[in-house]
């Protein structure tokens, strides 16, 4: 395990030197202010906007009747476009979701175009919506026969096997719609010189929006250039390219000056992404000693009319565990909702609650441990190809999560556990995460002086990426890891793939590591031994040496390298590779304590143990899983974005009633990295990190919910009036 060095940017942010998108000063910069639909389905007959106009300092408003053909459509990104949502920006009358930009007002300060954008009269066509599952008017489509990439997963006979298994469960549960609200905000700023554009954005892949920017404006990549050095908060939200940068830049275009937009908070709901609300079917069945004969998991999902999104968990639902007989399938449902993305584990945090939950249903049917249960079904061939998993820690994160818990001296019987008023309950469940990588390049530079710079676009959303660049350049060339300098975020450096899907440090160090074994190479012929390569170099008389390498994981498609300078790297591994599966493991053990008459929860603490691999930083790596379990605590007992299903918009569009844990909400959380080796996944032996540690969380609260009381809720998230009222 690496050495837990404090983090590279850890002065820069406390100081405020870390500038943000927002934060870089533009000269005469002018500001946009977004004016949204108040209909979720319809159309803007007109608008009024003469007293928006007269309001002094108002320099533009932009609506679709006046941008013309500035902006050209692209695909959707599961049909190999850059769009996390392909509704046209300002492109029609037609209204396709609740909060679409219908209008920009352009300003000389943000509180005049503020101003003007709630002067701006709207006179609108309404229709009536769908808003989500079993809404009238909403489609139930089968994900197959909208996504020709997506297969469920299946093996065996399950129907048979299932009917003739002496225990079954069959239970279903759901989670709803969650938002990110990341601290920052979604800001953009552009500024043309000349035919160049320069974009300040927080974004999970510049060189995405470079490239997807370019497709909307008509104009070549190479005229382009996007800076996001730090992102403050992101986990998938600001991975896609929106609506509004191509809005900011035509803007920009036409004011002839920069222009700067900082969505508000309520905005930010409809402006990005989100998760999406699902719902889940879960059999099992299973002989007397637990081994598991079968199991189905159908998955439904709310998606939006215009884009076919759907995360799918069932990929991986459906490999945890040694089974025969397997079947799965996914539904979206399309409904008037603007598109869902990516969020924190995206398909695994919602797929592993139901999974999860009803192995421990299983478990009580068994008058069995649950821990038991998982160790008789665990397994180290993929139960749907029969391929081996490179490494499979899983029973080993059990037992030592166990063991710091305490798990011994539970009590099975429900409502057993008291502390005065409290009820108390234990639960368990099991983490699983895909490793996963995508094509990476960087540029290494030594200098005689003994320093070195590294270079790359890769993205530093909080996952502690400048820290661990500089470690594996500092560990391959010999350097103290203080004489490193790390240059991130800016399509002017080697392009790096989206920081998603737990691939960045892998992909990114993977190939730091090449570049720097290329200056070694270079300084290996020489008398100064290759140990001391600042030596070496100096012997030389070289005034530098630079290397530049590309690195393209097992597995990944023919040209991943131009996909990559392109913006549209595809990640590789977990279950998409033809010769082995690439997980990483976890376990998770809950306490919660439920009042016996208000019927309050509690979760005073929470133990993690995880296998991940070489894991490159324990300082930052901790702060990713306590992140991640804090953020399963949140899932499980306080968040839910609230939909009015009458009229298909969200209703708690703020940090005052969308719900997140705070202090008080976490006591005591461990986090165990349990040690593991795996040669296999790359040449660092790196699995990623930062999206397990919120898999199966919510479902061990909800486990523990039930120890406690002996009542199963099986829907998210976990509250109050959830509970029947009982001692």
């Amino acid at each position: 395990m690496g050495e837990p060095v404090p983090r590279y940017d850890a002065r820069a942010k406390v100081t405020g030197s870390a500038l943000y998108a927002s934060d870089v000063a533009l000269p005469d910069v002018a500001y946009a202010f977004l004016v949204t639909s108040a209909i979720a389905k319809g159309r803007v007959r007109s608008f009024d906007l003469r007293e928006a106009r007269a309001l002094p300092g108002v320099l533009d408003i932009l609506t679709h009747g006046n941008i013309g053909d500035a902006i050209r459509p692209v695909k959707f990104f599961t049909e190999g476009g850059p769009a996390s949502n392909s509704v046209l920006p300002l492109g029609s009358p037609e209204i396709a979701y609740g909060g679409q930009t219908i209008a920009v007002v352009l300003a000389n300060s943000y509180e005049v175009a503020r101003d003007a954008a709630h002067r701006v009269l709207v006179d609108y066509e309404i229709d009536r919506p769908s808003a989500t599952f079993a809404s009238p008017g909403a489609v139930d489509q089968e994900l197959a026969t909208q996504n020709k990439k997506h297969d469920d997963p299946k093996v065996g006979d399950f129907a048979g096997a299932y009917a003739s298994s002496p225990v079954t469960v069959d239970v279903s549960y759901s989670t709803p719609a969650q938002h990110h609200n990341p601290i920052e905000l979604f800001a953009t700023q552009c500024s043309w010189t000349g035919a160049q554009l320069t974009v300040h954005e927080p974004s999970q892949n510049v060189y995405g929006i470079k490239n997807g920017l370019a497709a909307q404006l008509g104009i070549e990549p190479s005229q382009i250039r996007v800076v996001s050095p730090y992102v403050g908060g992101a986990f998938g939200s600001k991975g896609g390219l929106t609506q509004r940068t191509a809005l900011v830049a035509v803007a920009a275009r036409k004011l002839g000056r920069p222009v700067k937009l900082v969505p508000t908070r309520e905005q930010g709901f409809t402006v990005a992404t989100y998760r999406s609300e699902t719902k889940h079917r879960v059999r099992l069945g299973a002989s007397r000693d637990g081994r598991l004969q079968a199991l189905s998991h159908d998955g439904f999902e709310v998606t939006s009319r215009p884009d076919p999104y759907a995360v799918a968990g069932t990929d991986a639902s459906t490999r945890m565990y040694a089974c025969p007989n397997i079947a799965s399938s996914v539904t979206i449902v399309r409904a008037d909702r603007s598109t869902p993305g990516f969020m924190r584990a995206p398909a695994e945090t919602p797929y592993f609650f139901a999974l999860e939950s009803a192995m421990d249903e299983l478990a009580v049917a068994l008058a069995m441990d649950p821990v038991e249960l998982r160790r008789v079904n665990d397994t180290m061939k993929d139960p749907i190809k029969g391929l081996p998993y490179t490494s499979r820690a899983l029973i080993p994160c059990f037992d030592r999560a166990a063991e710091a818990f305490g798990w011994a001296k539970r009590d099975a019987r429900p409502g057993s556990m008291r502390d005065a008023d409290w009820l108390v309950g234990w639960g368990c469940a099991t983490s699983a995460y895909p490793t996963q990588m995508a094509a990476a390049s960087a540029r290494v530079s030594l200098f005689p002086d003994g320093t070195a710079r590294v270079e790359t676009a890769g993205h530093e959303i909080g996952n502690g990426l400048y820290t661990v660049a500089a470690q594996v350049a500092a560990e391959r060339l010999g350097l103290p890891v203080g004489r490193v300098t790390v240059l991130l975020g800016d399509t002017d450096l080697p392009p790096a793939p989206v920081a998603g899907g737990s691939i960045s440090t892998a992909s990114v160090c993977s190939v730091i590591a090449q570049a720097c074994d290329a200056i070694r190479a270079r300084l290996s012929d020489g008398t100064t031994p290759t140990g001391d390569l600042v030596a070496a170099l100096k012997e030389r008389g070289m005034g530098s040496v630079q290397e530049y390498a590309e690195w393209v994981p097992h597995g990944a498609p023919k040209g991943a390298m131009g996909m990559l300078y392109r913006g549209a790297a595809q990640p590789t591994g977990g279950a998409k590779l033809q010769d082995r599966i690439q997980f990483a493991f976890g376990a998770q053990f809950v306490e919660v304590r439920v009042h016996a008459r208000t019927r309050e929860i509690r979760v005073p603490r929470i133990v993690g143990a995880f296998a991940s691999g070489r894991i490159m930083n324990t300082r930052t790596a901790h702060s990713q899983y306590m992140g991640g379990m804090i953020w399963g605590i949140g899932s499980a007992l306080h968040e839910e974005t609230e939909i009015d299903a009458n009229a298909a918009r969200y209703v708690n569009t703020n940090l005052a009633d969308y719900l997140v844990p705070v202090n008080a909400d976490v006591v005591d959380v461990e986090v165990i990295m349990v040690p593991e080796e795996d040669s296999q996944v790359n040449p660092l032996g790196i699995k990623g990190i930062g999206e397990i540690g919120i898999v199966g969380t919510s479902a061990a609260v909800a486990n523990a919910v039930y120890h406690a009381t002996g009542q199963r809720l099986r829907d998210l998230p976990l509250r109050i009036d959830t509970l029947v009222t009982g001692a």
